[in-house]
């Protein structure tokens, strides 16, 4: 009888994605953001770590198994899902797993190309291409971000302060104003 139950409960959610979707649905669902059920920010977005030392959990509980531990303080992660005092996170290389929300910060950081391995990226005195470089940052370098104009971010860290191309770092997202 459960599975019956369950069939039919499938065969509606089918009808009803179908009604949404005939109904023009699918481009306002994509168009609309998701908002957290716990907090009311947005979702994805991007945070940091506050801790040289968190915990990353197979699920929502310190009952979870914990399947990596990370050892950065101010990497940026990804919230994905909110669960109670629970935080899904994604990091650069995709693994994702559950975080107590007080080991994360709202703090903007970026980490710079961590898909390019042994490549460095320069760091501009102004948002342009052809202004004064002030560093080069390798790939892996995690910087502060104090602002993003679609295109260009501020960043700064231990030693360096300047501009970067948005496009080169993981912690903002293509196109993100961030003040």
């Amino acid at each position: 009888m459960a599975a019956e139950q369950g069939k039919q409960t499938v065969g509606w959610l089918a009808v009803a994605l179908a009604a949404v979707l005939a109904l023009g649905g699918a481009e306002q669902a994509a168009a609309a953001p998701q908002i957290g059920a716990v907090t009311g920010l947005p979702l994805p977005r991007f945070v940091s770590l506050k801790s040289d030392r968190v915990n990353l959990r197979e699920g929502p509980s310190k009952d979870h198994r914990t399947t990596f531990i990370y050892q950065r303080r101010g990497l940026p992660v990804e919230i994905t899902a909110e669960y109670d005092i629970w935080r899904r996170v994604r990091d650069s290389e995709g693994s994702e797993g559950w975080v107590l929300h007080q080991l994360l910060s709202g703090k903007r950081t970026a980490l710079v190309a961590p898909w390019k391995k042994n490549e460095d990226f320069p760091l501009r005195a102004r948002p342009a291409v052809d202004a004064p470089l002030t560093a080069r940052l390798q790939a892996g370098v995690v910087g502060e971000i104090k602002k993003c104009d679609g295109q260009w971010c501020r960043i700064h860290g231990d030693g360096f302060d300047g501009y970067i191309q948005q496009d080169s770092l993981w912690g903002a997202y293509p196109g993100e104003k961030v003040e």
